[in-house]
């Protein structure tokens, strides 16, 4: 199924030059004055092996319902709700403007995939409005120059991850973004308990269970219902070490396994309670940690645990030692095949899932960072101290953030960790992974500030 893109923004930023540029030819028409685009046009954009749907949109404008203007807006409205991703189109060059910023949240607000572009950023003159745009909460910015052509191999590269996650979204739920669906996967090594797990949670057996290994090969998925939570259950196959992977299909059904944690929301890890925490269900918590997907562990047939105070020892010793990204990793005992502690592992996951979704206002985070680093100086580099300036959020799924940095190629590991840490801490972010990114602000002067 071809994806549908609208192009929108406030008036002259480049929306139409954008998508010439994307159509390869002169269609829409290009003027200084604003407002030129009235309704939206539509045509097939391309960038290399990527072919797509385009819409030319209004430039958005705070107005009147009935006026000429509101009636634009409410044409480029349903251009974004048509739309698969939205284009949101910013001037580099003005840097962010209170309409931009009004429009980012209308659009966070109307959920969806979204990506950032940053227009006329040819040159330097775009770098300060570049980086000011993280404070958008739309993610990370794609520098591009529509009437130079620059940035589109950017440009391409975030187009294909929105249409990677459009096309895994299962048919039937397109909307399992926005409508408050828990993507949930169930993973583990080989005969833990995963398919006895999913068959408690639905009171039903729903899928194929048994003594036997490797029964489950494919993921399967199903709707369900907790407390007016809609969850998305997939179980999957069992994941053993490569080195013991010998057959083609058991290959097949990893690789899909892999594929449903890459896009799920919360994993639940099924280990057995006399085999806890074994070398391959470590490997496979670091796989989900890695992925930036939220971790809850489960500790199946506890009813049949010869050492339970060993198990749980052992449990918060391997926890520390091999998962200390994930400080707070939930854990919760649990008997699948007598259905007990359901509904702990349940009320984790949508807990985890809160936090992986959480969003910290930017002027909190910078208060924070300013009293971090009176608390810990950041270190000495070439004699110079190095400056941390602006920390803001870029995304959530999981909570990631962008700090601007005057030296961050000198700035040591044990400092970003005791941030990560500090940030962790100050705003409640238990047990999900924190992307923590540090950059270097494109200002001429940073060179001499030092």
């Amino acid at each position: 199924m071809t994806v549908t893109i609208a192009i929108i923004g406030r008036p002259n930023v480049g929306k139409s030059t954008l998508f010439n540029r994307l159509v390869g030819r002169r269609v829409a028409l290009v003027d200084d004055t604003p407002g030129v685009t009235r309704d939206r046009r539509e045509g097939a954009g391309r960038i290399a092996d990527l072919e797509f749907r385009l819409f030319d949109t209004a430039g958005l404008e705070d107005a009147d319902d009935d006026a000429l203007e509101g009636r634009m807006q409410r044409q480029t409205e349903q251009a974004v709700a048509d739309a698969d991703i939205a284009l949101l189109l910013i001037d580099a060059r003005v840097g962010i403007t209170p309409l931009d910023a009004h429009f980012a949240r209308w659009l966070r607000r109307e959920g969806g995939e979204a990506i950032l572009v940053a227009n006329k950023c040819e040159g330097s003159a775009g770098q300060a409005g570049l980086m000011d745009a993280f404070a958008l909460g739309l993610g990370e910015p794609v520098p591009i120059s529509a009437e130079h052509g620059e940035g589109m191999a950017d440009l391409y590269q975030a187009i294909r991850e929105c249409t990677e996650r459009h096309d895994a979204m299962p048919p039937g739920d397109e909307d399992a973004e926005t409508d408050g669906v828990i993507r949930l996967a169930v993973v583990g090594r080989p005969n833990v308990g995963k398919s006895t797990l999913i068959n408690a949670f639905l009171g039903e057996n729903r899928v194929l269970t048994g003594p036997e290994a490797g029964i489950t090969r494919d993921s399967i998925e199903v709707r369900w219902h907790w407390r007016d939570q809609p969850i998305m259950l997939v179980d999957t196959a069992g994941l053993r070490r490569k080195s013991r992977i010998t057959h083609r299909l058991e290959r097949a059904s990893v690789t899909d396994t892999i594929r449903t944690i890459r896009f799920a929301h919360v994993v639940i890890l099924v280990t057995d309670a006399n085999m806890v925490l074994e070398r391959q269900d470590l490997a496979i918590a670091r796989m989900v940690v890695e992925e930036g997907r939220a971790l809850v562990l489960a500790v199946n047939k506890w009813d049949a645990a010869s050492d339970r105070p060993a198990v749980i020892r052992m449990v918060r010793e391997r926890l520390s030692d091999s998962l200390p990204q994930v400080r707070d990793l939930p854990w919760v005992t649990i008997s699948a095949l007598h259905r007990r502690g359901l509904d702990r592992v349940l009320e984790e996951v949508r807990s985890v899932y809160r936090t992986w979704n959480h969003r910290v206002p930017t002027a909190q985070l910078n208060r924070w960072l300013n009293s971090a680093l009176e608390r810990h100086a950041p270190p000495m580099s070439r004699g110079r101290r190095i400056r941390l300036r602006y920390v803001t959020q870029v995304r959530t799924r999981p909570p990631s953030f962008a700090c601007f940095c005057s030296q961050p190629d000198m700035l040591p590991t044990s400092y970003v960790r005791y941030l990560v840490n500090d940030l962790r801490d100050s705003f409640d972010l238990p047990a999900v992974p924190i992307r923590f990114t540090l950059r270097r602000r494109r200002n001429p002067y940073d060179d001499q500030a030092g």
